[in-house]
């Protein structure tokens, strides 16, 4: 199957090497989209301007592709099955929800001189970055992109209802699939209580799967793109 894997805050496409190598293994053809503003140095980029980058992937792919969001950029996954409801197959979306229409795509830490940096690992104490070691911290840290204010604050905008007939698959790292449930069913994440298929699928790892557990991560997508 096409898969197009889309890193959240902070993080370039380079952060699915091992999770792409071992998909491309198992027989996927896979694209790891670099964001614009997460990894090409332009500061200025727009939220408009990521999503048109995760479109492009999409256009491109032969098939109909499975759209892959980690953390916030489980917004623009899910932004690009309101854009392309007849070319996306499935999105799965990993320690992440999508946000509404007129929602701002995140609004939870200050910025800085136009940009989101990274906070430190204090913000990510607990069940996010316990199964992280020191090594992995440091290099994370390090490598760590600030985001442009023009993507973190710009509003969500969603057009095509026919996005709720896309399958969406929820990846639950540091909650698990009950929690993941009862937020939907409270009404914490209106988008996917509209959607007409939501699975859920566990994985034994912190926020990032994709560093901690890059086998158990790259072989359970593996398993929800044989089931679309």
């Amino acid at each position: 199957m096409d898969i197009v894997l889309i890193a959240g805050l902070w993080l370039d496409g380079s952060v699915w090497t091992d999770v792409a190598a071992r998909l491309e293994a198992l027989g996927h053809h896979v694209v790891p989209v670099t964001l614009p503003g997460q990894g090409d140095g332009n500061r200025s980029a727009t939220l408009a301007d990521q999503l048109s980058a995760v479109i492009a992937a999409v256009d491109t792919m032969p098939g109909k592709p499975m759209v892959v969001g980690h953390s916030a950029a489980s917004t623009l996954a899910w932004m690009a099955a309101d854009a392309r409801p007849e070319r996306v197959a499935l999105v799965a979306l990993i320690g992440g929800f999508p946000s509404s229409d007129g929602q701002p795509y995140f609004s939870g830490l200050p910025v800085s001189d136009g940009a989101l940096p990274f906070p430190g690992w204090a913000e990510f104490e607990g069940p996010d970055s316990v199964d992280l070691d020191e090594a992995a911290r440091q290099a994370m840290a390090a490598a760590a992109i600030p985001v442009p204010e023009g993507v973190v604050r710009a509003v969500v905008r969603l057009a095509d209802e026919r996005r709720y007939d896309v399958p969406v698959a929820v990846i639950c790292p540091e909650f698990s699939p009950a929690q993941a449930r009862q937020w939907i069913d409270e009404g914490e994440v209106p988008e996917l209580a509209k959607a007409r298929s939501v699975s859920f699928v566990d994985i034994d790892s912190g926020h990032w799967p994709m560093v901690s557990a890059p086998a158990e991560l790259a072989l359970l997508l593996a398993g929800v793109a044989g089931e679309s």
